[in-house]
């Protein structure tokens, strides 16, 4: 099992962070912030292949990704490991625990990542002193069941290529909400993962990206992926791109 790198300077000022906008509401006050900041502990390094959480482990915190890509994942009955998505920096993940106080899935490094704790009992007692930090969990429960929604989209309505296509254009839009460029990034999962998440085989997944290469409407050379007409591949799923 692969480790964390222990973190010299573990405590973190979510007022100064550059997410802060996205994983946390904009409007606390300076004090408001203080007190949250107390509750949040950086957490050490986890390099590629780490485990953050298993499926069974106790829930007691959420985490906030500062840096990274994770995917988190479910155990099939045979045996078969099934991605159920992939977070980024400014997402929190660990949200699968709080129904049961016991994590559902596997949370798994895709890269070196750092990660923000957050007690979760400690952050429920915070937000009822303060309205917007609650309302803003609330969002952000919401904002999940609306994405497991889209997914189920993917899966029950649309072909391999429109799949592809929502996948690589939800990918656009987040990299885009976080300052970097919306057509050209890594793909810091594999194909097969992919195809995991999608509902995809591995050989599919490739032929989909052949395909959308030959249309011109990307360019992908290994893990490195350029979208290079963008209304096209929104065109590939319609009305139903999201």
């Amino acid at each position: 099992m692969h480790k964390s790198v222990p973190n010299n300077s573990l405590k973190t000022a979510c007022s100064t962070c550059n997410l802060r906008k996205l994983c946390l509401p904009v409007n606390l006050s300076n004090i408001e912030m203080a007190r949250l900041d107390d509750l949040i502990t950086r957490k050490g390094v986890y390099r590629h292949g780490s485990i953050l959480y298993r499926s069974g482990d106790k829930f007691q915190a959420l985490y906030a990704i500062r840096t990274g890509f994770f995917k988190t994942q479910i155990l099939n009955e045979d045996g078969r490991e099934q991605v159920t998505g992939f977070q980024m920096a400014g997402e929190i993940i660990g949200m699968d625990g709080i129904s049961s106080d016991t994590h559902t899935c596997d949370a798994v490094a895709l890269e070196d990542c750092e990660i923000c704790e957050i007690p979760f009992n400690r952050l429920e007692d915070l937000g009822r002193e303060l309205p917007p930090l609650q309302r803003h969990l609330h969002r952000i429960l919401s904002r999940e069941i609306v994405r497991d929604q889209n997914i189920m989209l993917l899966l029950g309505s649309m072909r391999a290529e429109e799949r592809l296509a929502a996948f690589l254009l939800n990918l656009s839009q987040r990299f885009a909400v976080r300052g970097y460029s919306p057509t050209s990034f890594q793909l810091r999962m594999t194909r097969q993962e992919i195809g995991s998440y999608l509902g995809l085989k591995l050989e599919t997944v490739s032929r989909a990206l052949s395909h959308l290469q030959e249309n011109k409407l990307i360019n992908v050379r290994n893990r490195s992926l350029e979208i290079l007409c963008l209304p096209g591949l929104q065109a590939c799923i319609g009305k139903r791109a999201r």
